[in-house]
């Protein structure tokens, strides 16, 4: 295939990364070919939060759409992965430099595909939206923006506002990309979360097409 889809979701597993107090990741096999049994059955144990995951404007907001309500055009089609020089945070003075549009979707390369989901715990350091950035994001009308570790928000700082700023302009939030093996440039998205009823969030499947 000469442009094949490129999967850039973190896998569930055992001991993946999680956002501290959060349910962790857990596996277990409840029946299994190995032991006798007639199949494999797995039992999960997970936040909505796990791995690569959309959050929906409840997750912070009462009384707002949860992922029930997702436009499918917020996750389907044309975005841009842009890369990302600061070292802590995504503020408004580099993104001016990206010339964004309205109604774009948006996905932010950052170190964190290359440093943060490689350490062996959770990386609290990571590169994050500042909140001046999210407020940009916001007033350009991004319709969904992507970022490659667990939260748009900083975990010491900007962490609540930059959700509330970006999911009440509602701006679609894609969480826990990595795009280490993903160069800059014009791709088809594909990002459909799991169809929580309700759903605050929910794992999903991303994948990315190069465009020609």
């Amino acid at each position: 295939m000469s442009n094949p889809w490129l999967d850039v979701s973190i896998p569930l597993d055992n001991g993946m990364h999680g956002w501290p107090g959060d349910p962790p990741f857990f596996r277990a096999m409840h029946a299994g070919t190995a032991k006798g049994d007639v199949c494999n059955v797995s039992t999960l144990h997970l936040s909505s939060h796990a791995g690569t995951h959309m959050d929906s404007p409840f997750h912070f907001l009462p009384g707002t759409p949860t992922l029930d309500d997702i436009p499918f055009d917020a996750v389907i089609g044309p975005a841009r992965v842009v890369p990302i020089k600061h070292r802590t945070a995504i503020g408004a003075a580099e993104l001016k430099k990206l010339n964004l549009k309205k109604g774009e979707r948006i996905l932010f390369k950052t170190r964190n595909s290359t440093v943060s989901w490689k350490k062996p715990q959770f990386d609290r350091d990571f590169v994050y939206i500042a909140k001046d950035g999210a407020q940009y994001i916001a007033d350009q009308g991004i319709q969904t923006v992507g970022v490659d570790y667990l939260s748009v928000g900083g975990f010491y700082k900007d962490g609540v506002a930059t959700h509330h700023i970006l999911l009440g302009a509602r701006v679609w939030i894609i969480e826990g990309l990595n795009l280490s093996k993903i160069k800059p440039g014009e791709y088809d998205l594909l990002c459909l979360p799991i169809k929580l009823a309700r759903g605050d969030g929910a794992p999903a499947r991303c994948l990315l097409r190069k465009r020609s």
